[in-house]
């Protein structure tokens, strides 16, 4: 029995080792790579240049035109989201009968295991061509079209957790506003969302983690021409649309060209990785208050 302990202690601790080993693994490659791309191409221009020509004769290394449209792309997902996601969340969790949330909930996860090439796909066949009717203007590939879609993707991801941390709100505070003469409407806009916004806070910043690593949507249906804009209605491209690119093969391995994907992976990195630091530390303190 002794021996039996020790060995399952020994493969959890194996599971947890392993997962600690395979992020210092992905840090240490990119940061590597890295180094030698800063040693040819200074890191102010990295972040101040305004064009991002790598694969071009006339070669600018400035990773803003990705950045805006990663942050144009991932903006428009959370502004479709946010509000979808949170009034399911509290129909679900307020006013739905219960054996209809216990069928719709799982449904609506659904849309989380949708391959999000289908989702790409999905974007530049219809709904690029439904918004086309009403924006003559609109460019076929474009950032709305493939923000709107994304949205759709991470609806599940910011419901199911806001409903989570709804129905983790103590019923004494759904009773004590009652008991003061609010209405149902009253309660969960003005006691429990309030109640419940860490835990809300906390699927926003996971769902823009999300957002902002998503790939295959915006290299199908958003266009592979890097622009410093925010112009919705034409075409961008992301970070992770620009490492697609340089990694189908036709650049050169140990070109600087080829190394521009691990400054950009690494940018990424950084900027996922303080939007899940700052999730847990909310999560954190919203947990301790009602423990």
């Amino acid at each position: 029995m002794r021996f039996r302990e020790k060995l399952i202690e020994f493969l959890l601790l194996s599971c947890g080792l392993l997962t600690v080993l395979t992020t210092i693994g992905i840090i240490w490659v990119l940061a590597v790579q890295a180094v030698e791309f800063f040693r040819v191409v200074y890191i102010w221009d990295f972040f101040t240049d305004t064009q991002w020509t790598p694969l071009f004769s006339d070669k600018h290394f400035g990773i803003l035109p990705l950045l805006s449209g990663t942050l144009l792309t991932t903006l428009i997902a959370v502004a479709v989201a946010l509000p979808l996601g949170l009034v399911i969340a509290i129909y679900l969790n307020e006013y739905a009968p219960k054996g209809f949330r216990t069928t719709v909930k799982p449904m609506l996860e659904i849309l989380a295991a949708i391959p999000t090439v289908v989702y790409g796909y999905f974007a530049l066949m219809t709904v690029t061509p439904f918004l086309q009717q009403f924006i003559p203007g609109m460019a076929g590939f474009n950032a709305l079209s493939a923000g709107i879609v994304m949205g759709i993707m991470i609806i599940p991801l910011i419901s199911s957790l806001s409903e989570d941390a709804l129905y983790a709100v103590p019923k004494s505070l759904r009773e004590a506003s009652y008991g003061m003469g609010a209405t149902k409407l009253q309660t969960v806009f003005r006691v429990l969302v309030p109640a419940a916004s860490s835990g809300i806070i906390v699927s926003v910043i996971l769902a823009i983690s999300r957002a902002v690593g998503e790939t295959m949507i915006v290299a199908v249906a958003a266009g592979m021409q890097p622009r410093l804009t925010f112009n919705p209605l034409v075409p961008i491209e992301t970070i992770t649309t620009f490492i697609v690119q340089v990694s189908l093969g036709d650049v050169a391995h140990g070109t600087i060209e080829f190394k521009t994907i691990f400054a950009a992976g690494i940018t990424l990195f950084a900027f996922t990785f303080i939007l899940n630091n700052i999730s847990f530390i909310i999560k954190k303190r919203y947990q301790e208050h009602y423990e």
